[in-house]
Parts: C-alpha cells; sequence; structure tokens
C-alpha cells in the first residue's frame, strides 16, 4: 500500500469524477469523534467541522493559546495519538484524506496516518482492537499547509465504518477530511428511496459556481440549520444568466416518481426558476421537471411519475440563488 501527495485541484477532481467519493467523517454528513488518547489544547472534534479553521492570536484559555483544530500536549511518550471516528454513513469503501494544519506552526503533527475498521453495530471500540488495518500510510506534515493524499492502489476493496487518526508523536491538527465512496444500506430493489441522498451514494459532479455554499450540501440528510449548509452562487449580472449542478445518483432509477428541490433558509436569495433534467450517462437530457417558479423558505416538489432508466440529474437555476436540499425519490 503506497499514496500520492496531490494538489488540491488534482485531489478534488478525482476523488469526484473518478472515484464517486465524499467526505464521510465530516459533522455535516453525521460523522462523529468517538474517543481519543488526549485533547489538552483543543478539542478532536474540531477535525470534522465543515468550517473553514481560523485563528485568534490574543486569545487564551485553561489549557493556553485557544486554537481551532486538535491539539495534543507536548512529550508524548506513546509512539502516536489518536482519535477515533465514526463515519456518517453506513460504511464506505476508502480512497483519500486532506489533512489540514492551518496555523499549527512549531506545533503541529510531524507525521499522520490512517487505518480503519468496519463494523456496523459497534461503538466504544478500543485503540488497540485487532481488527484495524493501515489505509493510508505514515507520511510527513509540514506547518499551517493542506495535504492531500490518494492511495495508489484506488479506492480499498474492503468496505469500513470507524477510521483511526494516528498523528507522530503529538502536536496539532485543525481539520481532517476522509474521502470515501459511500456503501449504501441493503434495502429492497423495489423499495422507494432518495436517489439523490449521499447517503445512498450520489456524488455533485460538476457545478457552474458555488461561491457562496458549496454544491455536495444538497445531498446531505435532513433541512440544515441556516444558509451556510446549502447551495448558493454568486449574483449574476449579464442577461439570461443560469447556475447549475449535475447530481451523480446513487444508482441508476428504473422509476422516478417525484422530485423536491428545498430552498429552506433562503428568503431573499432563492432562485425564481428552475427545471430539472436527466441523463443515462449520456450527453442527451430529457426534461423532468419544466420551468418552474420557486419561492422562499420552502419544499417544492415537482411530480415526475415516469419510468425511466437515469444516473444523473442536472438541476438548472434561474438565473442565480440559493438551494438547501435536493431530493429525487424512485427506485
Amino acid at each position: 500500500m503506497s499514496i500520492k501527495l496531490c494538489g488540491e485541484e488534482d485531489f478534488n477532481k478525482r476523488v469526484t469524477s473518478e472515484f464517486r467519493a465524499v467526505d464521510v467523517v465530516g459533522k455535516k454528513l453525521g460523522g462523529v469523534v468517538e474517543s481519543f488518547s488526549d485533547e489538552w489544547f483543543a478539542a478532536a472534534s474540531n477535525l470534522i467541522e465543515p468550517t473553514v479553521p481560523i485563528r485568534d492570536a490574543t486569545r487564551f484559555v485553561h489549557a493556553g493559546a485557544w486554537y481551532d483544530g486538535w491539539e495534543t500536549r507536548r512529550h508524548n511518550e506513546q509512539e502516536y495519538d489518536w482519535v477515533i471516528l465514526r463515519m456518517g454513513v453506513a460504511a464506505a469503501h476508502l480512497v483519500g484524506a486532506e489533512v489540514d494544519t492551518a496555523f499549527f506552526n512549531g506545533n503541529h503533527a510531524p507525521f499522520v496516518s490512517v487505518d480503519a475498521l468496519y463494523d456496523e453495530q459497534a461503538s466504544g471500540i478500543g485503540e488497540d482492537d485487532p481488527r484495524w488495518v493501515n489505509i493510508i500510510e505514515k507520511f510527513e506534515c509540514n506547518p499551517s499547509q493542506k495535504h492531500f493524499v490518494i492511495r495508489k492502489e484506488g479506492l480499498t476493496k474492503e468496505k469500513f465504518t470507524h477510521v483511526k487518526l494516528k498523528m507522530y508523536p503529538d502536536g496539532g491538527i485543525a481539520r481532517f477530511r476522509l474521502y470515501g465512496q459511500v456503501v449504501p444500506p441493503a434495502l429492497a430493489q423495489d423499495a422507494f428511496l432518495d436517489l439523490a441522498s449521499v447517503c445512498n451514494g450520489a456524488v455533485a459532479q460538476a457545478v457552474s459556481d458555488q461561491h457562496f455554499g458549496s454544491a455536495d450540501n444538497l445531498l446531505l440528510p435532513g433541512r440544515g440549520h441556516d444558509m451556510s449548509d446549502g447551495w448558493e452562487t454568486k449574483r449574476s449580472r449579464e442577461p439570461g444568466h443560469v447556475d447549475w449542478v449535475i447530481i451523480q445518483l446513487g444508482r441508476k432509477t428504473s422509476y422516478l416518481d417525484h422530485v423536491v428541490i428545498d430552498t429552506a433558509h433562503f428568503r431573499g436569495n432563492f432562485p425564481q426558476f428552475v427545471t430539472v433534467h436527466g441523463s443515462n450517462g449520456s450527453d442527451e437530457w430529457i426534461e423532468l421537471v419544466g420551468k418552474s417558479r420557486t419561492g422562499p423558505d420552502q419544499e417544492h416538489k415537482f411530480t415526475v411519475a415516469k419510468d425511466v432508466e437515469l444516473t444523473h440529474l442536472k438541476i438548472t437555476i434561474i438565473p442565480d440563488g440559493g438551494v438547501k436540499r435536493i431530493r429525487a425519490i424512485g427506485r
């Protein structure tokens, strides 16, 4: 097993397009910290926050200088410090990671590695559990920098539910993202489900603009808590402008019942109109929802009720604005 260090643009393109992978440990998807060796200076839960890390050099707390990340004590007598996380999805095949040491300069983690195991039922998994296997080998980290790594072997053959991030011997990490291809929970083949949910394997593959909010938020469970966890584009200034997102569904449809466009929390910046098209993996798009007016802070249900094989949806917002969630209910 070996890894390749990548630039951010190449990493993002490969994990999305080549591996259909998403961050499976992030807080916004339901990832949780289950245990850790130490968090004296800064909490391990900060690792999976969706926000960009910040720094306030004037702020001090009881333990010392305040940091927006995970930081452990100095002089660790063990080989490494560790944190165990449970994924926010049922399981995933893993392919790569982002380790961000933003603002940790002189106290960053010198080296990092990642282990994983599979156990859908267990909680309280121990650091010394014999089922841990290494999925990302030990690599060097620099101060105050993003590090992107991809497994040269690609996706793991095994699926996993838990992750152990190890830093050698101690120090600080601001954010940790772990990317994998989601394994949906087992359901009957004819059961209705949300085929545009990240929990069922959907991925936002391409987007025209995501200036204020990331397109992958569209696929999250629930309705979120404010505008920050939706998709929002810049204000357009040119006549005829539209924005769009292409979503690869979790699996090919045989029947699409309806589509939901949710503008929750977007009250003065929702799109005026939307359209929805579908494709079976080709460049040909069929209309599923014609140009339809939307309103603020509400779910808009559009009936499709078609026997149709689709692998992708294209949602177009006219002319711009924000959308919280997209649902594609079918089988």
